[in-house]
Parts: structure tokens; C-alpha cells; sequence
């Protein structure tokens, strides 16, 4: 079954870049240079960050349905991120490198399924729960600090 997974869209964190400090901290917004690599995983391209790039830490709703599983967390978007990732069949490393929380959710918005996964075992799980045809999508979260990452559907 082929797989299709997406980084969110640049449009709702546009007019936050360039913003000076304070004016994103009256947002609720943070600025972050990567000082490392890995360490600073951008959620619309789906990739870390280059050392001395510059990210938002924004706090995002992830899952807007109206069930308990309603949900908002922090995550980082690389500032001037443009070029949101939209791949069939292919996991990016910055999901690869670090443990993922993948939640599998039917089409009232509940999780059917959950697991930790790792490395090339992702991808395995991926195919796992988008056969079962109860999943009506999944959820990629970085499982250490619970940070939701991608998207993932049938393509």
C-alpha cells in the first residue's frame, strides 16, 4: 500500500517571519538559532535545521477535531519555510532519526491504533495501520518530547 506524507502548510506561520522578539512573544511565539544538527526538526519541510538557521516555536493545533483527542503542542517551524514536504513512499530522515509516536486515526477523529517505531521500522508500521481500513489517517509525533511531526494517508 503507498503512503503519502505531508509537512503542514507554510501559510499560517507566514506573517510571523522576520517579526522581532518581542513581537513574537506578544504571539506566544519564540525565535530558536539551531546550534545543532540534529536537534531542530522543522515541521513543514520536514527536515532539521541547519546550524545557525533560524526557527519559530509556535504552539499549533494538531488535531482541531471536536474529540477528546483534541490537541495543540509546540513545534518548530523553520523561519522562511516555503516548500511544505509532500512525499509518496518515502520517510524523511528528520522522522527516521528520533523515536515516533504514530496514532492511527479512524474517520470519527479516534485513535484505533498507537505504537513507537524507529528508523526503517516507521515505514513498516505506516503500512500496518493504513491496511487496517478502519485508519482513516495517521499521526507522526517525536515520542520524546511529544511534538506532533507529519501527516500521513493513503496515496
Amino acid at each position: 500500500m503507498d503512503f503519502r506524507i505531508t509537512g503542514l502548510s507554510p501559510d499560517p506561520f507566514r506573517h510571523l517571519y522576520g517579526l522581532p522578539d518581542a513581537a513574537l512573544a506578544a504571539r506566544g511565539a519564540r525565535r530558536y538559532v539551531a546550534d545543532s544538527k540534529p536537534g531542530f526538526p522543522d515541521r513543514v519541510e520536514l527536515r532539521d535545521a541547519e546550524p545557525g538557521e533560524s526557527l519559530l516555536l509556535v504552539n499549533h493545533t494538531h488535531q482541531p477535531a471536536d474529540t477528546p483527542y483534541r490537541s495543540s503542542h509546540a513545534i518548530f517551524v523553520l523561519e522562511g519555510a516555503e516548500s511544505t514536504y509532500d512525499r509518496v513512499n518515502e520517510v524523511p530522515e528528520a522522522l527516521k532519526l528520533r523515536p515516533i509516536s504514530l496514532r492511527a486515526f479512524d474517520a470519527g477523529h479516534m485513535i484505533v491504533a498507537a505504537d513507537l517505531a524507529q528508523g526503517d521500522a516507521v515505514e513498516v508500521l505506516i503500512r500496518r495501520y493504513l491496511a487496517d481500513p478502519a485508519t482513516a489517517y495517521l499521526h507522526a509525533h517525536y515520542a520524546t518530547r511529544g511534538c506532533y511531526a507529519a501527516r500521513v494517508t493513503r496515496a
